[in-house]
């Protein structure tokens, strides 16, 4: 594993590998540089096939790549096809890998305190409100209140700027919602806020609690504001890379 990829800092039974990559540690050029392990974003196919070699040496199968859609389909590694059209990944058995790739969406890792099932999404704010995190919890099979949570690098509460609809989505959804989000600036002719701040963490914390997760951790990295360590869409635009997020049980 390279030295600058992130270990998640929350208490996970030993069996439990985990990790989400920067941009060192790979082959690809600019303005991919340097490890892109997405097939999807332009880069050159050699480039990611190397990229994604060197992510197998850490783990004892190929990980379960998805198509991902910004949706709430989840995939079962070692029984799903490669490619399947998911947006969260989960894994029983031993040696399987789970995996996602963002450029600004949030990633959350999911095991149990037992160690005997494992867990990771893709919350953009469309997979968020699809209810992303609460079809993974269902997926697990476990009473949430034995999962731990582990919120990975995602767009800054000072970067994400989003519309009026989509903080609306969110708190008609849920009221409490509604402190994730703070005027931008920008307001109409009569004052009210046009563009709003949003913290993708407290939506996917809060999402979370009402799931009943028992506990979690992680969050409060900025994809957007870290260009040297991260891929961002918004940063950078449709050339961006992906970092992957991933995780097994130990065979």
């Amino acid at each position: 594993m390279h030295p600058d990829w992130i270990v998640p800092d929350w208490p996970a039974p030993a069996q439990v590998r985990a990790y989400m990559t920067t941009r060192a540690g790979g082959v690809s050029l600019p303005p991919y540089a340097s490890m892109n392990p997405a097939a999807h974003v332009g880069d050159a196919p050699e480039a990611v096939a190397r990229n994604r070699a060197i992510l197998g040496q850490d783990w004892p199968t190929e990980p379960l790549w998805l198509d991902q859609v910004h949706g709430c389909g989840v995939a079962v590694a070692g029984e799903s096809p490669a490619g399947m059209t998911a947006d969260a990944c989960i894994a029983r058995t031993p040696g399987q890998v789970c995996a996602v790739l963002t450029a600004d969406c949030l990633p959350v890792l999911f095991c149990n305190r037992a160690g005997t099932v494992v867990g990771v999404a893709h919350a953009g704010w469309r997979g968020l409100a699809a209810g992303v995190l609460e079809a993974t919890v269902r997926a697990m099979g476990v009473p949430p209140g034995h999962l731990l949570a582990w919120l990975g690098a995602a767009i800054g509460p000072d970067a994400f700027e989003v519309g009026e609809e989509v903080r609306a989505v969110f708190v008609e959804q849920d009221p409490l919602a509604g402190t994730a989000f703070r005027p931008s600036g920008l307001t109409t002719l009569d004052g009210a806020p046009r563009k709003w701040l949003a913290d993708i963490y407290i939506l996917a914390r809060l999402r979370l609690a009402r799931a009943g997760v028992g506990e979690i951790h992680g969050g409060g990295a900025c994809t957007f504001t870290d260009a040297g360590r991260f891929h961002s869409y918004r940063r950078d635009g449709p050339r961006s890379g992906r970092m992957a997020t991933l995780v097994a049980l130990a065979p």
